[in-house]
C-alpha cells in the first residue's frame, strides 16, 4: 500500500469540530484513503457510501433528531461520494452543528457539484484538501529514488493514476478506460454542455498546447464559440481536475504579458489519451513539453499537500524572453529553468535578474528534478 501524504495533513485535524472534506478526480484514491483511516483507527466508526439509494435518500433531508439516532454509536463519520446527495451541507451543517464531538469526513469527486452545496452551509466549520493522482514524491517514498528515476520516462507517459502504476502493463487500457467512462461525467451530468464533442476537441487542442500560452480567442476560432464559451469551458475542466493554469508574472514591467496564461494538465497520462499517443520519449516530438507538464504537475501536488502558501507563475516578454516556472514566497523569487536533453545550460535573463534583484535561479534535469519534485529546492 503507498502512503498517501494527505493522511498525514488529516490526521492532526481529527476531532477539531470541523469536517474534512476531501475532492479530487475519480479513480485517485479517496474511497482506498477513507477505508485506510477506519481500519487504523480504534474509534468506533460509521461509513455511509452514497452510491447506495438508501444512504442518498436517508441523508438528503434528515431531522437532527434522525442524525442522532443514525450516528449515536460512532465516533468517526465517513461519508463517500457525498456530491450524489441533494441538500449534502445542509446535513453537515446539522451533523457538525449538533455533534461537535464526532469527526466526519466527506469525499466528493466532483468539486462542480460538491463545493456549490457546502460552500456556504459550511463556511467556518471545515478543512478542505485536493486528493490527486500519486504524486513522485508519494512513490519516491514507497519504492526509493533510485526505483524511480528508472521509472521516469513510464511516468512521464502513462501518468501517475493508482491503477495506472499498480497494474504496469494495463497502461493503455486503464487510461483509455479513464478518458472514456470518467473524464467528462461530471461536466455532462452536472452543466449545460450542450455539445459534448467541443469538449472533447477543446482538451484535444489544449494537449497539443501544453507548455506554451493559450489564446482564448485563437481556440474560439478554431472552435466555432465565442471566447466567453471557451473561458467557461476551460474553468468547468479545472473543476473537474482535468486541467489547471499558471498565470504570468508581472510587477508592472510595461513588456511583461499580464494576462497570458499557460493550461497543463493533472496527469501526463490523461493528457496522452486524450490524444491516443503513448510512443515512447525518444520518437516524440513533444518530449520537452511533457517534462515541463510533468514537473508543474509534481510540484503543485507537493505545493498542495505540504500547505504551500506562495504563489506559481510562469514569465514571458513581447520579446519572447521567458522562463518556465517561477515561485514568490514572501517576496523572495524562485525560478527554474525545465531542460529534458541537451548540453547547452541555460541562463537566468538579464532583463528579469536586473529587474527582480531578489531570486535564485534553478535548472532542472534528469539528474535533479527528484529535488524539484519533492520542494527541496
Amino acid at each position: 500500500m503507498i502512503k498517501r501524504r494527505l493522511k498525514q495533513l488529516i490526521l492532526p485535524r481529527l476531532f477539531r469540530g470541523k469536517a474534512i472534506v476531501l475532492t479530487g478526480p475519480r479513480q485517485v484514491g479517496k474511497t482506498t484513503l477513507l477505508r485506510m483511516l477506519m481500519a487504523e483507527t480504534d474509534k468506533k466508526t460509521l461509513f455511509w457510501n452514497c452510491d447506495e439509494p438508501d444512504i442518498r435518500q436517508k441523508l438528503s433531508n434528515p431531522t437532527s433528531t434522525q442524525l442522532q439516532a443514525d450516528t449515536a454509536q460512532a465516533d468517526l463519520i465517513l461519508i463517500d461520494e457525498a456530491q450524489r446527495v441533494q441538500n449534502i451541507g445542509i446535513t453537515l451543517k446539522l451533523l457538525i452543528d449538533n455533534f461537535p464531538e464526532k469527526q466526519i469526513i466527506v469525499t466528493g469527486s466532483s468539486a462542480l457539484q460538491l463545493s456549490n452545496s457546502i460552500n456556504e452551509p459550511l463556511t467556518g466549520r471545515k478543512y478542505e484538501y485536493n486528493m490527486l493522482p500519486f504524486s513522485s514524491e508519494e512513490l519516491i517514498d514507497n519504492h526509493g529514488n533510485t526505483e524511480e528515476k528508472r521509472l521516469l520516462e513510464r511516468r512521464m507517459v502513462y501518468g501517475m493514476y493508482p491503477e495506472v502504476v499498480n497494474l504496469p502493463g494495463d497502461e493503455r487500457e486503464t487510461l483509455s478506460n479513464l478518458v472514456n467512462s470518467y473524464l467528462y461525467k461530471d461536466i455532462f451530468a452536472f452543466q449545460d454542455v450542450r455539445k459534448p464533442e467541443i469538449i472533447e476537441q477543446l482538451l484535444q487542442a489544449l494537449a497539443l498546447q501544453i507548455g506554451s500560452e493559450v489564446s482564448f480567442n485563437e481556440l474560439s476560432k478554431l472552435l466555432g464559440l465565442n471566447s466567453l464559451t471557451v473561458q467557461r469551458y476551460i474553468d468547468l475542466l479545472e473543476k473537474s481536475y482535468i486541467v489547471f493554469h499558471l498565470r504570468s508574472f508581472s510587477r508592472n514591467l510595461r513588456n511583461e504579458l499580464k494576462k497570458s496564461r499557460k493550461i497543463y494538465f493533472y496527469d501526463n497520462g490523461v493528457r496522452n489519451a486524450i490524444l491516443g499517443d503513448f510512443k515512447p520519449l525518444q520518437l516524440r516530438q513533444d518530449a520537452g513539453a511533457l517534462w515541463e507538464n510533468y514537473l508543474v504537475s509534481e510540484r503543485l501536488k507537493h505545493n498542495s499537500y505540504s500547505l504551500f502558501y506562495g504563489k506559481s507563475y510562469f514569465w514571458r516578454t513581447q520579446q519572447q524572453q521567458e522562463i518556465d516556472y517561477l515561485e514568490e514566497i514572501d517576496g523572495l523569487l524562485h525560478t527554474y529553468e525545465f531542460k529534458w536533453s541537451g548540453s547547452k545550460q541555460p541562463k537566468l535573463t538579464e532583463t528579469f535578474a536586473n529587474t527582480y534583484p531578489d531570486h535564485t535561479f534553478t535548472v532542472v534535469n534528469p539528474e535533479n528534478y527528484q529535488d524539484f519534485v519533492m520542494g527541496k529546492n
